[in-house]
């Protein structure tokens, strides 16, 4: 089969074509891009970055999965905070989705505590706020007994107080399983699980977002494509079109009430009210093209200053702490294996007669 897979890719040799913008003809980058040598900040400040990972091996009649999270810290020495789990569990459809949010809910742990416990100035998140905000509501499960409208009112603010006096550094759902406000829903526990943790997600953000002007979320990659409208996403587009440092001539604001039509489970005016500021820059030429968000509405003024302040503890044009902590933090498929067996798990995946 791969040899016949080689014969195509040479019979294709130059002929796929590159994905080009739908408007092209109409695209002047200059009008959306400004040169701009990027200095690095004068000023001292300390920071934090974090990232999450996560894996899992199938088995015939269940899944073993690892999650991590961790948080880096530097003011003059580097400081770490970190969360982990490892468990079995049934097999599920949505299991990619439910380790997702058990991993944010340990992202934003980490992130919380480096601000609060350790006071850092600056806080780089690896992604998007903006966008995780647009899907309140997970996609995997399909609740047959309605657990979004039922777990609401008082059972969701009994809930809620439950998660914020549990001095818990893992998954705080968790430990509230078996109370009695839970009891008709225990029966679909995963679909359950699901929800919780998307509750809990929220909770833990909300917290974190108290603290808007110490956090800077970082992408390498995005979908989004407001600026350009374009078949290709925006990031895609500055990244091909230029090539010296600089940042995007036009700063977004975006209000989340202008994309999301649901109803926040919990704390649905203060999410629906946030404004981010976005835009894309480039530290060092002909490097990546980086997405930058802010929780809050910065001027142009204050956007420069934050871009200079990334670019002094960067290198290669990424900021060395999300880079050292997702090299950190990442679990692999070898690491999985080395798990499973340390923990001693015996089950069959039938995939064993394969070699």
């Amino acid at each position: 089969m791969l040899n016949s897979l080689y014969i195509k890719a040479i019979a294709k040799r130059g002929t796929i074509k590159e994905i080009i913008p739908n408007n092209e003809s109409k695209l002047s980058i200059e009008d959306y891009w400004e040169d701009k040598k990027i200095f690095e900040s004068p000023a001292k400040f300390s920071i934090g970055a974090g990232d999450g990972s996560y894996n899992k091996k199938k088995f015939l009649n269940s899944n073993f999965y690892a999650v991590a999270a961790e948080s880096l810290i530097f003011d003059n020495e580097l400081k770490q905070i970190e969360y982990c789990d490892l468990e079995q569990i049934e097999p599920v459809s949505f299991l990619d989705e439910l380790l997702s949010y058990y991993m944010s809910i340990f992202e934003l742990k980490c992130s919380l505590r480096a601000i609060r416990d350790y006071n850092v100035d600056y806080y780089y998140i690896d992604g998007s706020i903006y966008g995780d905000l647009l899907n309140p509501y997970p996609k995997g499960a399909k609740s047959p007994f309605n657990f979004k409208e039922d777990i609401s009112g008082d059972v969701l603010d009994r809930f809620v107080k439950a998660i914020h006096e549990m001095e818990d550094d893992g998954l705080s759902f968790m430990k509230i399983k078996k109370h009695p406000l839970l009891k008709p829903f225990n029966k679909n526990i995963y679909e359950r699980d699901l929800y919780l943790s998307s509750f809990e997600r929220l909770l833990v953000l909300k917290e974190l977002l108290e603290y808007p002007k110490q956090i800077i979320s970082i992408s390498k990659s995005s979908s989004a494509n407001d600026i350009f409208e374009s078949n290709i996403p925006d990031i895609a587009i500055f990244d091909k079109y230029t090539t010296k440092q600089g940042i995007s001539s036009k700063i977004l604001y975006l209000t989340v009430s202008n994309k999301v039509n649901v109803t926040f489970p919990v704390y649905d005016k203060f999410f629906k009210e946030l404004i981010f500021t976005v835009f894309y820059a480039r530290l060092e030429d002909n490097k990546s093209v980086l997405k930058i968000e802010l929780p809050y509405e910065a001027s142009r003024d204050e956007v420069y200053s934050i871009v200079e302040k990334i670019k002094k503890y960067s290198t290669d044009g990424y900021p060395y702490l999300l880079n050292k902590a997702h090299n950190d933090v990442v679990i692999t498929d070898r690491n999985i294996k080395e798990l499973i067996k340390i923990a001693k798990i015996n089950e069959k995946t039938n995939r064993e007669m394969l070699g």
